[in-house]
């Protein structure tokens, strides 16, 4: 987009943009009255948050919040550290929430080499397995990636043609340099309160150093608040806009002309969250 493009999107779309948070939890119950952290939220300029499952209940959950409220939407699918929970058939009941008109993307799903008793071969297989069946739905992904860089690369390098709908490396802390790889693999990233910690000089190289056509953000909340409030829980995605500004700052651009950036690589990652005009 031109800069006169741009300022024409501006004027004419500003009331319909605001910040957004691509991936966050809000059923886990850490945060009390729902109504009351979803008003917070929106006063804070926040208009859409994406709730991420990570297993069947908060799958399920996060279908059930975004019914409540409009500013809600949610993702389903299977976290590679909680796959001791999967049984046969749990993925027949993601297809279904698949479906349903305010899920966005299978998620989170990847691959967390952090525990000593990690089992690869089956992080592998059920991260392979649902990004063929969000291949089949035409579905982006949302991808958890913790300690396993260069697996991660490898994985998705070999199978780039099932993420051909999307793909959202959320909360990115690998190296800047790999950024650019999977980049090249046309793969989004999202940051979130870590990157404004004082020591997050990878995340903060990183933001620098990719387009800003594949950047959002994002909040992980309850977890990792910003530096305003670190060491505070629950974080909300009331935090979005602190997260942005110092987005902003690294990246050498105008707040608002990244929050209106973002709102549009949000819809283009995720078409089911709307129109996002130009």
């Amino acid at each position: 987009m031109t800069a006169q493009e741009f300022e024409k999107y501006a004027d004419t779309a500003a009331s319909d943009i605001g910040y957004i948070d691509v991936h966050c939890h809000l059923t886990g119950g850490e945060y009390g009255n729902l109504s009351d952290l979803v008003s917070k939220i929106q006063a804070a300029g926040v208009k859409k948050v994406i709730t991420a499952g990570f297993d069947i209940p908060s799958s399920e959950a996060g279908a059930e919040l975004s019914e409540r409220f409009g500013c809600v939407y949610f993702t389903a699918g299977f976290h590679p550290t909680e796959l001791s929970k999967y049984r046969e058939g749990d993925l027949d009941k993601i297809a279904a929430l698949l479906s349903h008109p305010k899920c966005v993307a299978l998620g989170e799903i990847g691959l967390d080499y952090h525990y000593e008793d990690t089992n690869k071969p089956l992080q592998h297989e059920m991260f392979l397995r649902q990004i063929e069946l969000a291949d089949k739905f035409r579905m982006p992904v949302e991808i958890h990636s913790r300690d396993c860089a260069e697996d991660m690369y490898r994985f998705l390098s070999d199978h780039v043609c099932k993420i051909r709908h999307g793909a959202l490396l959320h909360c990115y802390s690998h190296s800047p340099e790999l950024a650019k790889e999977f980049c090249k693999l046309g793969i989004y990233f999202s940051f979130g309160g870590t990157s404004t910690w004082k020591g997050s000089k990878r995340a903060k190289k990183s933001i620098a150093a990719l387009p800003i056509d594949k950047l959002l953000t994002e909040t992980d909340s309850p977890y990792l608040a910003p530096a305003s409030a670190y060491g505070t829980f629950p974080n909300t995605p009331a935090s979005i806009p602190e997260i942005a500004a110092n987005m902003a700052q690294i990246k050498e651009m105008p707040e608002e002309e990244l929050k209106i950036r973002v709102w549009q690589n949000a819809h283009a990652l995720f078409p089911k969250l709307g129109g996002a005009g130009v």
